[in-house]
């Protein structure tokens, strides 16, 4: 009861939220460019592509032209309005936006993707491990894997205080302190290889990594 109370309070987060977030420029525009410049680098143009955490489909939508079918998937309705406004807007027929949790997501059936991106989502999972379990039971042999998530745990600044009071006050959702050693460790854990962390210029509190399936 209290993991569903805590859905719904993200849930009203992220949707009150969606119409600043969807107008608000990314904060590190050039890192933001190489992390895609990366991902396009690991698609092929048949490829299947989940986003997980895909907010306003900014992500999504800059990677179709790579793919050949792009995923979004978000809790936030809003969210995902949003995004498929945009997709109609920008006319690409390669796309689609889904509501819903990894939990409730039964689109793709195991070893059916060819990729999986979450950018800035890991940290606010409440069960990373089975998170990245379902990524890598859904990608196909040989499939990627990219994540940028912060790290906050990778700095001796105190923020779980912080964090919480803003919580509280209904300023921040649920945020897990975590640094970049022990998402590698998760990720090795989940049976991923060929683990990687491209230099993008991205700040230190966010780490990038690709990884891989076996093949």
């Amino acid at each position: 009861m209290l993991e569903e109370q805590a859905m719904d309070e993200d849930d009203r987060f992220w949707d009150n939220l969606a119409e600043k977030y969807a107008a608000q420029p990314v904060g590190n525009p050039e890192a933001f460019e190489r992390k895609i410049a990366v991902t396009k680098a690991l698609m092929e143009p048949s490829d299947v592509v989940l986003n997980i955490g895909c907010g306003t489909g900014s992500l999504a939508l800059r990677l179709a032209s790579s793919g050949g079918q792009l995923h979004g998937l978000d809790i936030s309705k809003e969210m995902i309005r949003i995004a498929r406004e945009k997709t109609a807007a920008q006319q690409v027929d390669n796309v689609s936006f889904h509501i819903g949790t990894l939990n409730t997501f039964d689109v793709f059936g195991p070893e059916s993707l060819d990729g999986a991106c979450a950018y800035s989502i890991l940290h606010l999972l409440e069960d990373r491990e089975a998170a990245l379990a379902w990524v890598f039971s859904r990608l196909k042999p040989g499939g990627f894997f990219v994540s940028s998530t912060v790290c906050l745990g990778n700095t001796w600044v105190p923020y779980a205080p912080l964090l919480a009071v803003m919580r509280w006050l209904g300023k921040a959702p649920m945020v897990n302190i975590i640094s970049t050693d022990l998402l590698v460790e998760e990720l090795r854990a989940a049976g991923f290889i060929d683990i990687e962390q491209p230099e993008v210029g991205a700040e230190a509190t966010v780490a990038f990594i690709t990884a891989k399936k076996p093949s």
